[in-house]
């Protein structure tokens, strides 16, 4: 994994690139890709140690220590079945996702890259039916109007899902590389809302903006942003890579560092105040 996080930084910032101001963008972007990864694989490890293996202990009760908002319900094998279908998986989401948009893993191993991708996707795509089933049809929510937000997420992730495959199989890879981009941007928007919550929580050393249903200002414009701005900076990165404009790739390339820092701040954030404690309990239980 060290030679492949070193290949991508390699590749992506000295390779065909001729000038300063795109070996910056490439740096941004690198960066971003290598926080994403490491951020992505302790969610993974949370998900594992608090869902994987007390579900498969047969400990259902023990998910409860994550304290979600509907988990486990003793009766209701239908909801069950689907909180955890769509819990468990996510695993397996943050593992694979940010692997798939490493140009180096797409090189050395296309095959892998194609079948990872699609299960990326089908897993995705699933994921996001399931989820607007967990928040609407069985009540997963803790307001109607906190809940719009990550609606509008769970409803553009199989738009992303259809073109991103569309254009794969239309053998159009560039046009297929921003579609696939976005999925992957939409099927983290949760993820990427509790870095956010939590850098938040952290900024202001408590909420401010913010309620107990998550339907306060700061929620509601954390549950759109948390999707949407990392789309727009995504659409900067692909403009500023097309018109080869030396002041704008250096302002996207300022954009992609300091998107790069509010991660890593809201990883931090989310691994000690929101990840760990409930692997703490689980592991003491």
């Amino acid at each position: 994994m060290l030679n492949l996080v070193t290949r991508t930084w390699r590749d992506m910032i000295l390779a065909n690139s001729p000038s300063a101001a795109d070996r910056a963008l490439r740096m941004g972007v690198a960066s971003w890709l290598t926080i994403a990864l490491v951020g992505q694989w302790i969610f993974a490890c949370y998900i594992f140690i608090v869902y994987a293996i007390p579900v498969a202990g047969g400990d259902f009760a023990l998910t409860r220590l994550s304290h979600p908002i509907t988990g486990y319900v003793e009766s209701d094998t239908m909801g069950n079945v689907l909180y955890f279908s769509h819990v468990i998986p996510a695993a397996i989401l943050s593992m694979a996702g940010v692997l798939q948009i490493i140009p180096a893993l797409r090189q050395q191993y296309p095959v892998l890259h194609r079948w990872s991708g699609r299960l990326f996707l089908s897993l995705g795509l699933c994921g996001a039916i399931g989820g607007l089933y967990l928040t609407w049809g069985r009540d997963s929510r803790l307001s109607d109007f906190g809940a719009i937000g990550i609606t509008l997420n769970g409803l553009l992730i199989p738009i992303a899902v259809y073109l991103a495959w569309h254009y794969a199989r239309l053998r159009r890879f560039a046009v297929h590389r921003r579609w696939a981009i976005q999925a992957f941007l939409l099927v983290n928007g949760v993820w990427t809302f509790r870095l956010y919550l939590m850098g938040w929580y952290i900024i202001n050393q408590g909420p401010n903006g913010n309620t107990k249903q998550l339907d306060g200002p700061a929620d509601i414009v954390l549950s759109f942003a948390c999707y949407l701005l990392p789309m727009a900076v995504s659409g900067l990165v692909f403009w500023a890579e097309h018109k080869k404009h030396t002041i704008l790739t250096w302002g996207v390339s300022g954009i992609m560092m300091l998107g790069s820092i509010i991660t890593l701040f809201g990883v931090i954030a989310a691994t000690f105040a929101m990840w760990m404690p409930p692997i703490q309990a689980v592991l003491a239980a």
